[in-house]
C-alpha cells in the first residue's frame, strides 16, 4: 500500500471519527502544493517531499504558479462567456488567494461551486472560510470512487447534474496511479454530467528532453505514492469523447493568457499541459 493510500486510511478516520489523531506524520498532495504556493498549512512530512522534489525540478513552484493562472484564467471565461454557473473542483487542495469560488462568482454571483478533496484538514480550513458563503460548499471524499463523490449530499445540494456543470481536474490526476484507473474515473464523471458541461484537466507531462520528468516521477512516487508524469497521448485520452475549446492541450501558460507569454520552452512553462472541453 503507498503512503499516499496510508495516508487516506488514517486522515479519513479523522473525518468520520472526530476523536481520531489526524496522522500529520504522512504526507498528503494537497499539502505539498500547498508548500509550492508558499502556504502555511503543511507539516514537515510534506515539506520534506517539496524539498526532495524541488531538488530535481527547482522550477516546481513556479510550475505550481501556472496551475493557479490557468485554473483563474478557466474558471472566468467559463463563468463570464459560457454561462456556467456550476462548478465541481476535485482535489481541490488547501484554499487559496483567489479561490475557484471567488473568480466564479465575481464573474457570475450566482456561480457555485463545490470543493472535494480527500484532506480532511481542507474541510477544517474550507468550512471555515466559507461559512457565510451558501453557494459554496467543502466535501471530503476520494475522487477514485467517483459514485461515491457523485452521490455526496454536500455535492447534491448544490450541484444539480441535469445541467452543464464544469468538473476541474486541474492538477489532481497526476495523483492516480495507472492501477487506480484514471481514465474510468473520467468516464464514469463525463456519463454521469448534462450536454454542455466542460472538462478542465491539467497534469504533469513527460518532456523527452528533459530527464528531470522521469525523476520526479520516481521521488514522487516513492516518498508521496502519488506522482505519475503522463505523455502527450496519456493527457489526450482523458479528453475522449469531448470536444476541445482552442488552443487545445497547450503548455498552462499558453491556454488564453492574460499577457503576452515571453517563453514557452522552459520546463516551468512546458512540465503541466491542460486543456478544456466540452460535452456535446
Amino acid at each position: 500500500m503507498s503512503s499516499d493510500h496510508l495516508s487516506w486510511a488514517r486522515n479519513r478516520e479523522a473525518v468520520v471519527n472526530p476523536s481520531a489523531e489526524l496522522d500529520t506524520g504522512v504526507p498528503t498532495a494537497a499539502r505539498v502544493y500547498d508548500v509550492m504556493l508558499n502556504g502555511k498549512d503543511n507539516y514537515s512530512a510534506d515539506r520534506a517531499v517539496a524539498e526532495a522534489s524541488l531538488a530535481v525540478m527547482p522550477e516546481l513552484k513556479e510550475i505550481a504558479i501556472n496551475n493557479r493562472a490557468i485554473l483563474h484564467r478557466v474558471v472566468r471565461h467559463l463563468a463570464a462567456d459560457e454561462g456556467i454557473v456550476q462548478f465541481l473542483d476535485l482535489g481541490s487542495g488547501l484554499p487559496t488567494a483567489r479561490n475557484t469560488h471567488e473568480v466564479a462568482q465575481e464573474a457570475n454571483p450566482e456561480s457555485r461551486v463545490v470543493y472535494v478533496d480527500i484532506d480532511p484538514i481542507v474541510l477544517a480550513h474550507g468550512r471555515a472560510i466559507l461559512a457565510n458563503d451558501a453557494n459554496t460548499r467543502v466535501a471530503t471524499a476520494d475522487i477514485r470512487r467517483p459514485g461515491e463523490v457523485l452521490a455526496h449530499p454536500d455535492v447534491r445540494g448544490l450541484i444539480d447534474f441535469e445541467r452543464p456543470v464544469c468538473v476541474m481536474l486541474c492538477g489532481i490526476l497526476h495523483h492516480l496511479l495507472d492501477e487506480e484507473d484514471p481514465n474510468g474515473i473520467v468516464d464514469a464523471l463525463r456519463e454521469a454530467v448534462a450536454p454542455g458541461s466542460f472538462f478542465f484537466i491539467t497534469n504533469f507531462t513527460r518532456l523527452g528532453d528533459a530527464p528531470e520528468s522521469a525523476e520526479l516521477e520516481r521521488v514522487l512516487l516513492s516518498q508521496l505514492g502519488t506522482g505519475r508524469v503522463r505523455t502527450p497521448a496519456e493527457l489526450a485520452r482523458f479528453f475522449t469523447g469531448l470536444e476541445l475549446l482552442t488552443p487545445g492541450i497547450v503548455p498552462l501558460p499558453l491556454w488564453r493568457p492574460d499577457t503576452p507569454v515571453t517563453d514557452a520552452t522552459s520546463i516551468a512553462a512546458r512540465f503541466m499541459t491542460g486543456g478544456v472541453a466540452r460535452k456535446p
